[in-house]
């Protein structure tokens, strides 16, 4: 049985299943699932509860097993918890785990509890996850994106009873405030948090959450193409300056600007030839967040200006490496900047994606050349 994360605090009203598989990346929401589902469980007599973390390819699953099958004196009932850190169990860890979910049927003595890390399609589908799946309910815990995480923690001031301003400034506010928590959840659960502490209950003002609130955002490169594609200059600005800061290798944040420069071209190319733009991208593998980009973005972008961008792409691969090109700045960050701000303009929407003229993005770089 599959449940969505936000469904479970009604789930668990309703009563308790003995075999609960948690799987994803956001350790904040990971770790507020797991205490959900533990605290009903405490409320419900499970008053004794075991750890077992499988990190290595030689964990004894016997330890597991007997766990499941026994219970000390003095506990009637009892959480088994198991955590498997790299989401792969094994041969020997894939029929214990099964065995393990056949003993949850209809038993009301021990709750199983599964934490795993985000898994891919051909792990959903092994045995030991399907037999998990089967046999019990499993909660995919999806990360937060970044367009959400403004009604996010809007949602989490809601439940300390604060909340911002209304209208255009409170809009504002939470936009602040997701700039400087982007990509790490848990600083901005402990945040908002923070909040509580600093004000009483009710309306906040934008100075008082920009006065409590420390930039602790933390920039996944693959989240650039995002921004990039989205036509968000500032965003990407912001981003590649938090790679930087980061020690993220300019090499790999060139790659995926280039990779994704490449994926357009091909995709045009293949437009060209007579596909149908749903076609071109399963070709060439664009799904999700991506594809939806590409969709936007694709009808609007000219050959010449994809031939251009293959050759700047190349240009910035050579600067990041140590050489040095004309006109172009002789920092490979710099570089990075006005190669990924050139594509991010040509990707906006509304008045300022049509104005002539040098584009805002080569502006911002033409000072570091």
């Amino acid at each position: 049985m599959q449940l969505a994360a936000a469904q479970l605090p009604a789930h668990v009203q309703k009563g308790l299943r003995s075999l609960y598989t948690l799987h994803g990346d956001e350790p904040l929401l990971i770790q507020e699932a797991g205490d959900a589902l533990r605290a009903a469980a405490r409320a419900q007599g499970f008053t004794e509860r075991t750890v077992h973390t499988v990190a290595g390819a030689h964990f004894d699953w016997s330890e597991v097993l007997a766990a499941g099958g026994s219970l000390s004196l003095f506990a009637e009932r009892q959480i088994v918890e198991i955590r498997i850190l790299s989401g792969k169990p094994g041969k020997d860890g894939s029929v214990a785990i099964q065995q393990l979910a056949e003993s949850a049927r209809d038993n009301d003595s021990t709750l199983l509890l599964f934490v795993l890390p985000r898994l891919d399609k051909a792990t959903r589908t092994s045995a030991w996850f399907v037999a998990l799946e089967n046999a019990g309910v499993t909660i995919s815990i999806d990360p937060v994106e970044r367009a959400a995480l403004p009604h996010w923690i809007a949602q989490r001031l809601q439940r300390q009873r604060q909340r911002v301003t209304s209208g255009e400034e409170g809009q504002r506010t939470l936009q602040f405030f997701a700039d400087r928590v982007e990509g790490n959840l848990l600083a901005a659960h402990q945040e908002v948090q923070k909040l509580a502490l600093l004000y009483p209950e009710g309306e906040l003002g934008f100075e008082q959450v920009e006065n409590a609130v420390l930039n602790v955002a933390r920039y996944d490169v693959f989240k650039l193409s995002e921004a990039v594609l989205g036509g968000q200059i500032a965003r990407a600005q912001r981003m590649l300056d938090g790679l930087r800061a980061e020690g993220e290798a300019e090499v790999l944040v060139h790659f995926t600007l280039a990779e994704d420069i490449r994926a357009l071209k091909r995709v045009k190319d293949a437009m060209n030839a007579g596909r149908p733009l749903p076609l071109a991208l399963r070709e060439e593998r664009v799904w999700g967040p991506r594809e939806r980009l590409f969709e936007r973005v694709l009808p609007r972008l000219s050959d010449r200006q994809m031939a251009q961008w293959l050759q700047d792409a190349h240009v910035v691969d050579g600067i990041v490496k140590g050489l040095k090109q004309p006109d172009w700045p002789a920092s490979g960050w710099q570089a990075l900047h006005r190669l990924a701000l050139d594509v991010c303009r040509a990707c906006m929407t509304g008045p300022a994606a049509r104005v002539g003229g040098p584009s805002a993005a080569t502006a911002v770089a033409r000072p570091g050349r």
